[in-house]
């Protein structure tokens, strides 16, 4: 059974709810994808692509944080983890062509 809402403020809250809802999730699937892009742009050796991918997955975490769809440190945390998955794959990469 759910929950109805009774007066004209819930249902406006509701509303508020949902639509925050989708813009964040919004936000947090861009994140991802982008995320996902500079990783696979520096696998594939392309180190001009995967500078221009780190700087737009940089950008996308902190319009999140700044809109309170990301905790700052949790925008802090993805944004260390993948300069360090870079660094890490471009090691390997250059290890492999040498």
């Amino acid at each position: 059974m759910t929950c109805v809402a009774n007066t004209k403020s819930a249902i406006k809250r509701i509303k508020i709810a949902e639509r925050n809802r989708l813009r964040n999730k919004a936000y947090r699937s861009a994140v991802k994808t982008l995320i996902k892009k500079c990783l696979l742009a520096v696998q594939a050796g392309d180190a001009q692509a995967g500078e221009l991918a780190l700087q737009a997955a940089y950008s996308k975490i902190d319009k999140a944080v700044k809109r309170g769809v990301l905790h700052p440190n949790n925008g802090a945390r993805k944004k260390a983890r993948l300069a360090r998955w870079l660094k890490q794959l471009q090691g390997q990469t250059v290890a492999a062509s040498a």
